[in-house]
């Protein structure tokens, strides 16, 4: 399970901890910036991790549905029908950036949230077994929609800052602009 450690090292920790999203009034807009692309980054990066266990969720419950109905068809065969149901844009606002957590680096804690050998031939789990995996995924599932919702209100207050500053004339489009030609 995903839980955010105060005064810890992760993007996270960092995201949803104390003072990240507090006296936003007083940084710099450059730094604002950053912490906001740093939160997107960690609310993308959530909504990954949260499809790939929605996939995990939506190969179980087939499964189930599948055995209900005495169905014969292989779940393999009905894959790319499973997979394609609900699409992504129904589970959440768009995400502009790529996630960062398919590399190394992350892909331990994606590794343990989805870690599940027999899901790769769900046809041979019991019914007890396909309700405990659907029980854990669904599980997993709620936290990490909760912890991105709680980073996306990160991100909004963020954004509300900035906006402000732009409304009341303290930032400039111009400023930023230029800011992005020394970057280039």
């Amino acid at each position: 399970m995903i839980e955010v450690r105060i005064g810890g090292r992760r993007r996270i920790d960092r995201v949803l901890g104390p003072g990240f999203a507090t006296d936003l009034d007083r940084l710099p807009l450059a730094d604002l910036r950053r912490r906001r692309d740093e939160a997107a980054q960690e609310e993308t990066d959530l909504s990954y991790l949260r499809r790939l266990l929605h996939a995990r969720i939506d190969i179980v419950k087939a499964e189930q549905r599948r055995r209900r109905t005495g169905d014969q068809t292989n779940l393999i065969d009905q894959l790319r029908t499973i997979l394609a149901d609900e699409s992504v844009g129904q589970r959440g606002r768009y995400q502009p950036l790529e996630p960062s957590r398919v590399t190394e680096r992350s892909r331990r804690q994606i590794d343990a949230l989805l870690a599940d050998a027999g899901l790769t031939d769900v046809g041979a789990l019991s019914d007890e077994e396909l309700d405990d995996s659907l029980r854990r995924y669904t599980e997993q599932e709620a936290t990490v929609s909760q912890f991105r919702r709680e980073v996306q209100k990160v991100v909004d207050t963020i954004n509300a800052e900035i906006a402000s500053r732009y409304a009341r004339g303290t930032a400039s489009v111009d400023d930023l602009l230029a800011e992005q030609r020394e970057r280039e």
